[in-house]
């Protein structure tokens, strides 16, 4: 059994399958974002008082980025959907219900989409808050400098700032039209030459009603 901060990793077969295969498919600076994301996320729920399922908020964050890799991204959906349908593909071959498999596809389907999560089920509210914890900073104040130092010896975070913008433009940047609408359509104005931040409003007036 592996504890980090006082967080229990999670150890049953389905863990451990989920696991290898976040390892076998992602690059390191992923797969230890994914389980920092499951273990500030936890510490906040935690400190929260919020009850969840361990496994499940361990699988929602293994899973969350998978949809940036090349062997599971689609032509044309958000990286977060692909992440979520992968997911849901591993747990159904597993025999997870149907109910579980819901809760962790809400969980990677929803991570980039501000404030709604914490309004659903735990496990989707936490996978979130250790995203938003470990790439943008925020519940800093729920996770004493103790419980991050010791999340960051066993999953450190080298140039992790510019290393998970590059990798959030080369998991999309075949597709920009899916930035459209998400916090990702900064990263190609970043990363992508040439890139045209679509403008909703020019939408609307494009749109083919006569008034």
């Amino acid at each position: 059994m592996t504890e980090i901060a006082g967080i229990v990793v999670p150890d049953s077969r389905l863990a451990r399958e989920a696991t290898e295969l976040i390892r076998d498919t992602e690059s390191t600076l992923l797969f230890d974002h994914s389980l920092r994301v499951y273990l500030f996320g936890a510490l906040r729920g935690q400190r929260r008082g919020m009850a969840y399922d361990p496994e499940l908020l361990y699988l929602g964050a293994m899973f969350h980025d998978i949809g940036l890799t090349p062997q599971y991204s689609s032509p044309n959906h958000r990286f977060e959907i692909d992440g979520a349908n992968t997911a849901r593909d591993f747990l159904r071959t597993r025999g997870v219900s149907e109910g579980e498999i819901d809760l962790v596809w809400d969980a990677i389907a929803l991570h980039t989409t501000p404030e709604i999560p914490w309004f659903k089920p735990p496990v989707v509210a936490l996978v979130t808050a250790g995203v938003e914890m470990d790439v943008l900073g925020l519940g800093f104040e729920e996770v004493t400098e103790n419980a991050r130092a010791l999340v960051l010896a066993a999953h450190p975070r080298p140039n992790f700032k510019e290393g998970i913008i590059q990798a959030f433009a080369d998991g999309i940047k075949h597709k920009p039209e899916t930035a459209f609408g998400n916090v990702k359509a900064d990263v190609l104005e970043r990363k992508l030459p040439g890139y045209v931040r679509p403008n909703f409003c020019r939408m609307i007036d494009a749109a083919g009603w006569r008034e």
